[in-house]
């Protein structure tokens, strides 16, 4: 059986906090849809509160901390990526920016990416579109279409029930259909291939050099 890496990315400040949650949510419903298909499935929380210290002293020093290192080796090695981020003055945090400006820009390429954020209010739902994307697209990776976006009303009220045939506007359908679409772009995406994959042996090489 296949296994698969998920990582989800949370830059929420608090602890507890709605953008932890949302990607709690957002990493099982897309477990549970490659659990389906029969893959085995390896999840993995990177919690960027965590790091903020080692993120500052990087932009300082050029050079990260092992275990800023370990989180952009298990965000870039990851088969799917779930990025969430609180909302501020309109835009994602400056510690989620922070810590994707260190990842190299190719790293990400073609890697399926689905894309959150929390909010006090649904006005901010644009960031989703205005600032998420471009970033994601400007790492090369592939961001599935449906984008979630929290607010404080979505939680433990009407808007965190689903509709009755399990798809519609409300916080559970989103997340649902977006980590349907993120389990989905991951199981069809091809095998990444190893080191190992690229060493011809010596004796393959001698053979395609012999002449009829």
């Amino acid at each position: 059986m296949q296994t698969l890496k998920l990582v989800a990315v949370s830059a929420g400040l608090s602890a507890p906090s709605s953008t932890r949650l949302l990607a709690d949510r957002l990493l099982q419903a897309a477990r549970y849809r490659l659990a389906e298909q029969e893959y085995a499935v390896d999840v993995q929380v990177v919690e960027l509160r965590d790091l903020a210290l080692d993120i500052a002293k990087n932009f300082v020093t050029g050079f990260p901390s092992e275990k800023l290192q370990d989180a952009i080796d298990t965000v870039t090695g990851a088969d799917g990526v779930i990025a969430v981020t609180p909302v501020f003055t309109a835009s994602y945090s400056g510690l989620f920016k922070s810590f994707f400006d260190l990842i190299d820009p190719a790293a990400l390429t073609g890697t399926p990416v689905l894309v959150g954020a929390t909010g006090g209010t649904a006005r901010h739902s644009l960031v989703l579109d205005h600032a998420l994307r471009p970033l994601f697209a400007y790492l090369r990776a592939h961001v599935v279409p449906t984008a979630v976006y929290a607010a404080s009303e979505d939680w433990g009220s009407g808007g965190d029930e689903a509709s009755p045939n399990g798809w519609g506007d409300g916080l559970p359908s989103r997340i649902t259909r977006a980590g349907h679409e993120l389990a989905d772009a991951v199981a069809a995406r091809p095998s990444r291939r190893t080191d190992e994959d690229e060493i011809v042996p010596f004796e393959k090489q001698l053979a395609d050099l012999r002449l009829d």
